[in-house]
């Protein structure tokens, strides 16, 4: 079971991101899913990397606001390990990302993703 947690699912990733909306739509109408709304917990969050740049930090500056190993951050974006609990973390970050980082005590005037 723990070689299960620590190896990155068999998932497309050029497959997945090449999909679009309208074939997302497409499929879910064909499994007859069409007339009911997405609930917002089955939103797709941005892959760990793409916050991490869409926030202009580096690995390092990210691992410290967010009080976690580089090395543990560095396996997220490589696929190495899923990211479990801290998934929700990054959900916060992702949506509000100035708050997250002032209540970590992170660098909250870079979380704009402005340079």
């Amino acid at each position: 079971m723990s070689e299960l947690r620590t190896r990155a699912p068999p998932v497309d990733r050029a497959k997945l991101d090449a999909t679009t909306e309208a074939q997302i739509e497409a499929y879910r109408s064909e499994d007859g899913y069409g007339d009911l709304p997405v609930p917002d917990a089955a939103r797709v969050v941005e892959s760990s990397q793409a916050l991490r740049v869409r926030l202009g930090l580096t690995q390092k500056e990210i691992a410290a606001a967010l009080r976690i190993p580089l090395g543990t951050r560095r396996n997220w974006e490589q696929g190495r390990v899923t990211l479990e609990p801290a998934a929700a973390l990054l959900v916060v970050v992702s949506r509000m990302p100035e708050a997250a980082m002032d209540a970590l005590g992170g660098q909250s005037d870079r979380s704009t993703g402005t340079s």
